[in-house]
Order: C-alpha cells, then structure tokens, then sequence
C-alpha cells in the first residue's frame, strides 16, 4: 500500500525509497483490466478459510482489493454456497488515492450476498484501521509492496507481528504472491546466459536504474553482479546487444529481471505503442491450443502509431488470420515477431524518442522498481512464524499454515513457454498461496499439525528456528 494521491508517485533521489504510484497503480488500463485477473485464484484461499470458520457472522478483510476479481469470486461462491442465517461482512482497504470502477461494480455485485466496506488507508497501519478483531484477512502482492515502499524487511517484519494482534483465535491470512525460486535463498549465486538482442537491451536499460533506485536486498559484496562478454568483464550499462553475454548473480536477481521484463513487455504491448494491441484480458485471452504446455493464440488489433513499416505490418498480416473486427495468430509465432519490434522500442528510448520514452517512464514509475520475490517459500514460512510469535498479544500465537494442503504454487504455463523459448535456464513463473493460520501456542495438537505441515518446505535450520521460537513462549 502507499501515500495520498498528493504525494510524488516515485522520488527521484536515488537515497530516498520509491513511493507508491497511486497515479499510475489507479490508471484504468492498469487497476480495471491489468491488474484484474485470476479472481478464482486470488479468493480461493478465503473461501477456502471461511469453511472453516464455525459462527454465522465471519468479519473479513481484503488488503488491497484492485480491480476487485477476488471480490466478484467471493461473491459468487458465496451466492452458491449461501447457508441459512450465515452474513459475511467484509471490509475493504485500500491506498488513498487508489480508485476502480471495476471495483466499485465487484462491491455491488458482494452486497447481494453480505455486507462490504471501503476503507481509505495504508496496510502497514492495519492494526490501527480494525476497530475490532478479525477472522480473515487477504491480500495479493502485499509483502512486496510493503517492502518496496514500506520499510524493507523492517516493514515486512512488522507487518508480521502485528498480524496475529489483529485476527482472532484460529482466524486466517490468506496470501498470495510471486513464487520466489526453488533455492535455499535469493542471495544463493548462479549464472545464466543471454543471446536474444531485446533481453540484452532490457538488461542494459533496467539492472542499473534497478540498482541504484530500487529497494533492494543486494548489497553485500557477494550480491555482485558480473556480466562477461566475449570472455571480458563489462559493466551492466555498457553490454553490447548483439553478442552473448554469461550474467553471474544472486538468483533472486534474476527472478527480478525475469519478472519485470514479463511485466514490461505486457506494458508496451497494452499501450499501442508497438503498432499492435494483443487482447491480454477477457474470454480471448485463454484462446488455448494447448493449456498445459502454455501454447495458445494471441487475438490482436493494429493501432493507429505508424511504429511499424509497410514491410513488418504486411509479414504480421501474412501469418495472422482475420477473426471478427481484428486478427489471431500462433502465439510462438507472435512472440517471435513482435521481440523485434520490441528490441526497436527500447533502441528508440535509448535514443530519446519521446513517445517510447513515456511510455518506458510510466512502467518505471509503477512497478521498475518494485521487489517482487524477497522471500524463499521456506524464508516465507520461518518469518511469519519467528515474528508473529514475537507479537504482542497476551495469549501468544504463531502464524502458520495448519495443513500441507494450504501451500500452493499456481504456475504461469504462458510465460514459461515463451521465458523457455528465450532464455537458457529460466526461472519457473508461478504464483505462491499460502493460508496462514492464527494458531494457539497453547494448542498442542494443532501446533504438532502445522509442524508437520511445514517439514516438506523448510530447511532443518529454519525448522529448528521455528520450533526454539515457539517454544520460547509457551
């Protein structure tokens, strides 16, 4: 969550922390369609904790609702499933400043089924914005967002203690976000390898202002990144684009350039800018040849820019098929062609075209700097539990989940597919849910459970942490 809408969507001293981008996180292309999807998967683990809340009357919140997907599931699910005398109340929070209409359409259609509530507010103020204790409480891409612009790992520590103050006994905090890596920590360092001319260009243009701007854990001196090309260490501003380069660095560094080159890419083709808009939401969007490889077609529209010749608009045209009021096409075929118009793009920002440059900027301002994968599913599991142990609620309690079954990864079958098609050893894409429960350190049983469910995903070390932790305040 962030500031008022008042306050500079991002600083420009590169001493300062990045502040949230209300003016760009809120933009309709972004908040209504962008960022709106996969509603089933973000309410899942509500509805999920909400059959396990045993009164009629379950009080939930949902931490920065967006474009409101979550919202629209959870009260279908709920109009299915609706039992006598049961009403949910959920309470909204949002950044101030931060506004949808696709939300405001998702709390209408909640209110057939429940009561719902906005709330204007920041998330690491949570404990002050409840009046009153909680059974759920949901968010998607929370953790990063308060790292990014909340205090670092201090932020997410703290988010974590006060959590436990805020649910009641046995309530739940359903999570979901960016799958980190499958390594025993993001600092852990590996290689890889790039050829393709657009992920050079990428590099050359994000690592740097990454580095210098972004809230970041890497900073000791192991975290060094070395690009070599042609056997010669060349720093990250200076790499050539068209010669292979081999990239040595914390692994969690290239889950950030993989994760933000997606993003980007995803950015420039909404804006048109390219010549061509893919239709990346809706019914169209899941056109699929085949779902599980992640081979799909791509529907697409020609804009108005003249950014593509004669010659690049008639090749599209030639292995495309008309469909309506626009065109399809493979979608290997798609990506193929389209990373050369891309690979132009930054080119033209690079060299001060001020149509790209803007649209380069408003993907800066919104998320360039943002850290989406700071935490291992093992570092996930051990802080919440060390720190929510270390709350202050007078029964103590401990954030786990209490069943294997409430850890989950949710795999982006598209984006590996074309990651696979482009980079040597790519990093899986996938989305991480986990159902944290409020549990009762004073609850042997269900301690001895979550215990148990937590063994296949944290190293001996960690378990060892937590297990001293818990029993540090029975």
């Amino acid at each position: 969550m962030g500031p008022s809408k008042g306050t500079p969507p991002c600083s420009t001293d590169s001493l300062d922390p990045p502040t949230f981008a209300c003016e760009y996180k809120s933009a309709a292309a972004y908040l209504d369609l962008a960022a709106n999807a996969h509603g089933a998967e973000k309410g899942h683990l509500v509805h999920r904790a909400l059959e396990r809340i045993p009164h009629d009357a379950p009080q939930v919140v949902e931490v920065g609702p967006g474009g409101g997907a979550a919202i629209s599931f959870l009260a279908a699910q709920l109009a299915r499933d609706r039992a006598p005398g049961r009403s949910v109340h959920l309470t909204l929070i949002e950044a101030p400043g931060v506004a949808s209409q696709a939300l405001a359409q998702a709390m209408e259609e909640f209110a057939e089924v429940g009561a719902c509530t906005l709330t204007q507010g920041l998330a690491q103020d949570i404990g002050a914005l409840l009046p009153q204790s909680v059974d759920v409480i949901a968010a998607s891409a929370l953790l990063h967002e308060v790292y990014s612009y909340g205090g670092g790992y201090r932020g997410l520590h703290a988010m974590m203690r006060t959590l436990p103050t805020v649910l009641n006994p046995d309530g739940f905090f359903a999570y979901r976000d960016v799958y980190a890596v499958q390594a025993s920590s993001l600092h852990e360092r590996v290689v890889q390898s790039y050829g393709a001319q657009s992920w050079l260009q990428f590099l050359r243009m994000f690592i740097p202002q990454y580095l210098n701007r972004g809230i970041h854990p890497y900073h000791h001196h192991d975290d060094e990144i070395l690009a070599r090309q042609n056997s010669r260490i060349i720093p990250i501003e200076e790499l050539g684009t068209h010669t292979s380069t081999f990239v040595a660095a914390p692994v969690g560094m290239f889950r950030e350039i993989q994760r933000h080159y997606i993003t980007f890419r995803d950015h420039v083709w909404r804006s048109g800018a390219l010549g061509f808009t893919p239709i990346l939401e809706g019914q169209l969007s899941h056109d699929w040849i085949d779902l599980r490889a992640g081979h799909k077609r791509v529907h697409y529209r020609f804009t108005e820019t003249d950014w593509l010749s004669l010659t690049r608009k008639g090749t599209l045209l030639a292995i495309s098929e008309p469909y309506a009021d626009h065109y399809t096409i493979d979608g290997d075929i798609f990506d193929e062609v389209t990373e050369v118009a891309l690979t132009a793009f930054l080119v033209a920002v690079e060299q001060g075209d001020v149509g790209c440059a803007q649209v380069w900027s408003s993907w800066l301002e919104r998320e360039g700097r943002e850290t989406y994968a700071y935490l291992t599913i093992d570092e996930l599991l051990t802080a919440f539990a060390v720190n929510s142990i270390e709350s202050d609620n007078p029964r103590p309690t401990v954030l786990m989940p209490a069943q294997k079954s409430d850890i989950l990864r949710k795999e982006r079958n598209y984006y590996n597919r074309f990651l696979a098609k482009r980079v040597a050893n790519p990093l899986i894409d996938a989305k991480q849910l986990v159902l944290f429960q409020n549990i009762s350190l004073a609850d042997g049983e269900k301690l001895d459970q979550a215990l148990e469910a937590i063994q296949g995903f944290c190293s001996k070390p960690n378990l060892a942490r937590i297990y001293a932790a818990v029993n540090s305040r029975r």
